[in-house]
């Protein structure tokens, strides 16, 4: 069975100017196994980004069925949603969204604060983290101080923090040059084969999108 399914999916939005509708995703179908790597690539304004905010339960369908980890979300309360995100979806975004005044190790640690029970390993498992991605001499540093790829490699140890099921990546390397582009992309697909996590990363770049198991192009809302 999948971890994710999503079965005949739409997304539109009201166009402020005509009072109209305005399609964005037209009848998505879409699994994704557990521990699998997907890309998703397609021109800009074509939905990808609407899809995976759909998949981080940040933005509902209008119709169709969203099934994660065996639960139909279509039917969940926000309350519901909201523990599902923090519990098990990780977050990777183009621009890292550390908070400048906290240190690399507090930064990483920022998700477990919206756990009830934030698990008593949780600093040893960030400090090991930071580690792999090389910034064992980086965590009291704030980021600032950090270049931007340091920066970005923070927020992928934030995004694992809580061992979610899925890691979703938007553009993830999309502020970088070419070179620390592969290299984040090889740290990136390191992390999420070691812990098992299923990633969906959505991307304009086709180098990137082709190191995953499966690439989907989006085209004017419709998946193939």
């Amino acid at each position: 069975m999948s971890l994710i399914q999503l079965t005949k999916v739409t997304k539109s939005y009201l166009d402020p100017g005509s009072g109209a509708r305005v399609p964005v995703l037209r009848g998505i179908t879409l699994g994704i196994s557990a521990g699998e790597s997907v890309a998703i690539v397609g021109p800009s304004g074509c939905g990808k980004s609407t899809l995976l905010n759909i998949l981080g339960t940040l933005d509902s369908p209008d119709e169709g069925s969203f099934v994660f980890d065996e639960q139909d979300l279509t039917q969940c309360t926000p309350k519901q949603l909201a523990a599902i995100r923090s519990q098990k979806i990780g977050f990777i975004f183009q621009l890292h969204h550390l908070m400048p005044q906290c240190s690399v190790l507090e930064n990483v640690l920022l998700p477990t604060l919206a756990l009830k029970s934030p698990p008593a390993d949780a600093q040893e498992r960030a400090q090991s983290l930071l580690e792999q991605v090389g910034l064992k001499d980086r965590m009291s540093w704030k980021p600032a101080q950090l270049s931007g790829g340091e920066r970005q490699r923070v927020a992928f140890v934030r995004a694992l923090i809580n061992q979610p099921r899925v890691i979703l990546a938007d553009e993830p390397t999309g502020a970088l040059d070419e070179a620390n582009a592969a290299t984040l992309t090889d740290l990136l697909l390191k992390l999420q084969q070691s812990s098992g996590v299923t990633l969906v990363m959505v991307t304009h770049h086709r180098a990137q999108a082709e190191r995953m198991n499966r690439v989907m192009t989006i085209h004017e809302g419709v998946l193939s």
